[in-house]
């Protein structure tokens, strides 16, 4: 009898979520229906056979000016419809996460060289989620404006903005996933982005609109450029302890340069320009693996990214992240720009006059960018979001040093004290928790956590997703 009613009940379960996920996936009004269908994507040249859909193309975030972002999205590998929803943000300010986060780093396909097909990822976060990447602010990769002027006042302002509107727009055309948590992560200048955005959903979701109402519950920061001083004496701190710049340059440095100020006089930043030159000769976002030495146009050239109010000592030395494949980006421009790649992912519909990059060429100013958000992460901690900080400790664009100055300006009292975590039979890194705030570390891993530690940062993804301790043990 016990066997019996077991069984009914085991039935009865599959039965109950065999008709969720029909709901899930059927039960959409027809207007809705077509929108994704529209967006749907078969099969990308080059693509591994997979079994969970996946989407591209544009959202309008601004009609007047016909200022629309593009996104890629992929439902999570199984139970899409009980699995969170995640946006993930690369930073530069002006680089794509599609080009970076979901080709390079966490996405289900990966490049590869010399051949012309992706391979699967067999870390990506959709295992553990459903995520979208999208290419922000206009001007960068595939996303556009119709009002030529809009790319004068870019900021991190307007970039907030427009991407909250993209999200409140994908719910809209993706109404299955409404109800499901949301969550924000990124890296780099995305500790920008992040907590910027994160704010906006924050603050509207108080009195919205009951259709804009988003189910906010939390994010998280990887190697993030977070505060001007602390981030850029860390930077500093960091190349020193890990034996990069001479004594003499690094007091130098010290006695010239005060980072708390938004200029910097002549002598400091002839100074800098020392410090940077190092970083033409080593890979100065993951200082123990090889740089690019391939005969290409895009991987010796060293990007020049201005922040009006930030100063040079911030991002006039902002150089193209690599990787394993120091290279890989790229193989990237290559099958971005490619016509059957574009096709496939209903991308450049509007024939844009300039090829795919992963950091804009076309982007000259930016026009806001606060010294600080710190003020902004106490005010989300103190408003109860779920908020990770994590870092790859052999970067040195945003080093584990400027990091840890950056969170002690926060005032966090701590809960728990310094600790290792696991990923399986290896220390993965440390972690600390504060009052509101987790911060981990990731050993060995460079500026693009899942590029160099792909296991252990789908691991942080799981354990935060799940608002669960990252394992203090082997298993």
């Amino acid at each position: 009898m016990a066997t019996f009613s077991y069984s009914i009940l085991s039935l009865s379960l599959f039965l109950l979520f065999s008709n969720l996920a029909l709901a899930f996936s059927s039960e959409l009004p027809i207007e809705i229906q077509k929108l994704q269908d529209a967006d749907r994507v078969g099969k990308l040249p080059g693509q591994p056979p997979v079994d969970f859909k996946q989407y591209a193309g544009y959202v309008t975030v601004n009609k007047t000016h016909g200022r629309a972002l593009f996104y890629w999205f992929f439902e999570a590998m199984s139970n899409p419809e009980k699995k969170p929803v995640l946006l993930w943000l690369n930073g530069g300010p002006g680089c794509s996460s599609v080009g970076y986060g979901a080709m390079e780093e966490l996405g289900p396909f990966l490049m590869q060289k010399g051949v012309p097909e992706l391979k699967f990822n067999k870390h990506a976060w959709n295992k553990e989620a459903n995520v979208i990447f999208v290419e922000s602010p206009v001007g960068v990769g595939f996303s556009y404006t119709n009002t030529s002027s809009d790319l004068n006042i870019l900021g991190d302002k307007i970039t907030a903005e427009d991407s909250y509107a993209f999200l409140v727009n994908w719910f809209k055309k993706f109404p299955q996933f409404k109800s499901h948590d949301f969550y924000i992560a990124g890296e780099s200048y995305a500790g920008h982005y992040v907590p910027q955005l994160s704010e906006q959903i924050f603050d509207k979701n108080k009195d919205c609109p009951k259709d804009d109402y988003i189910n906010f519950k939390g994010f998280m920061i990887g190697n993030a450029w977070m505060d001007d001083d602390t981030d850029t004496k860390g930077m500093i701190d960091y190349a020193w302890d890990h034996a990069v710049i001479s004594d003499e340059l690094y007091h130098a440095i010290k006695i010239n340069c005060n980072f708390s100020q938004v200029n910097t006089s002549d002598t400091c930043n002839k100074l800098l320009d020392d410090y940077y030159a190092v970083y033409d000769i080593i890979n100065m976002y993951s200082l123990y693996v090889p740089t690019c030495v391939e005969n290409t146009t895009n991987s010796r050239s060293p990007r020049s990214h201005w922040i009006k109010g930030a100063g040079p000592t911030i991002n006039s030395k902002f150089r193209k992240p690599s990787g394993y494949d120091p290279c890989v980006s790229d193989y990237t421009e290559v099958y971005f720009n490619r016509k059957d790649v574009q096709k496939a992912l209903h991308a450049n519909t509007t024939k844009i006059g300039y090829n795919w990059t992963h950091c804009s060429d076309i982007i000259d100013n930016w026009n806001d960018s606060p010294s600080t958000v710190v003020p902004t992460l106490r005010k989300l901690v103190e408003g109860g979001l779920r908020v990770w900080v994590f870092s790859g400790d052999t970067d040195g664009r945003v080093p584990v040093t400027s990091t840890r100055y950056t969170l002690h300006k926060l005032g966090l009292k701590t809960v728990q004290e310094w600790k290792p975590w696991y990923a399986g039979q290896q220390v993965g890194g440390w972690t600390v928790m504060y009052d509101g705030l987790t911060f981990v570390t990731i050993r060995g891993a460079g500026h693009e956590v899942p590029e160099f530690k792909p296991r252990q940062a789908l691991e942080l993804a799981k354990f935060f997703l799940a608002n669960e301790q990252l394992p203090s043990s082997p298993f």
